[in-house]
């Protein structure tokens, strides 16, 4: 058994479109219109066939204070695996991404929290 979809809710689809293509680097897989919203994913360049993050609309009356509720805690709506999270951090800086929280050393983990203008808080780690 593998992870084949996960999601994170978005205000803005296709604002969220935008800020996880051109600022994190993720590829369209797909853009399917279904009603007034799409089926629209996004997977890493790195592995086209792999696990698919779908740009879920937060419209169900759920999510709200959900997601309130996990960005006034600082908990993150997802974690993405990168090579070095002082560089991808310098570099999502450089084009105007906010964080939340800095590069932070815990042992043999090194995280930072962003905030992807959608809703969410999104953490970036990598291992030693």
């Amino acid at each position: 058994m593998k992870i084949h979809l996960t999601s994170v809710f978005v205000d803005d689809q296709g604002k969220a479109l935008r800020f996880y293509t051109d600022m994190l680097g993720f590829v369209k897989k797909h853009d399917v219109p279904v009603g007034e919203d799409r089926w629209l994913t996004v997977v890493s360049p790195e592995d086209p066939d792999g696990t698919e993050l779908l740009l879920e609309p937060s419209g169900h009356p759920a999510v709200g204070p959900f997601r309130t509720a996990l960005v006034q805690d600082g908990i993150p709506a997802a974690s993405f695996s990168v090579d070095d999270v002082r560089a991808e951090f310098d570099r999502l800086r450089a084009l105007g991404v906010v964080f939340t929280q800095e590069p932070l050393a815990m042992g043999p983990v090194t995280t930072a929290v962003l905030d992807d203008t959608c809703g969410n808080l999104i953490q970036i780690v990598h291992s030693e």
